[in-house]
């Protein structure tokens, strides 16, 4: 009879340890398609970020000029009666001096008759 010895399986090669795969995985990783749409993605986001922060800046522009024409029309009416209360004061001066006491009032002599 042969002597039969038990081997166990474990023991006989190294490559295999205790608690761990015998499957080796790859890193799976994107390929260069992916890695395209991904960035033109990206570039797209920020584009249109900067748009929007454009058309902010342009709408305050609007809104600053229509203040300042706001600005403009109000300086004309204070210069409009700047000019009427100078004229006010001036009546008002000729009525009350000394060469207006001693004028006669204008009164109507007579109408021309044919």
């Amino acid at each position: 009879m042969q002597n039969q010895t038990f081997v166990t399986r474990r023991m006989n090669t190294s490559s295999f340890v205790v608690n761990r795969n015998t499957v080796r995985h790859t890193k799976k990783s994107l390929g260069s398609i992916s890695q395209i749409v991904i960035v033109s993605m990206l570039t797209l986001v920020f584009g249109l970020i900067y748009v929007a922060e454009g058309t902010k800046a342009t709408s305050f522009d609007y809104e600053i000029s229509e203040v300042e024409s706001e600005i403009s029309e109000m300086n004309a009416k204070k210069e409009d009666l700047a000019v009427e209360k100078a004229r006010l004061n001036s009546v008002a001066a000729a009525k009350s001096s000394a060469v207006a006491a001693t004028m006669e009032d204008a009164t109507v002599a007579g109408y021309a008759t044919e």
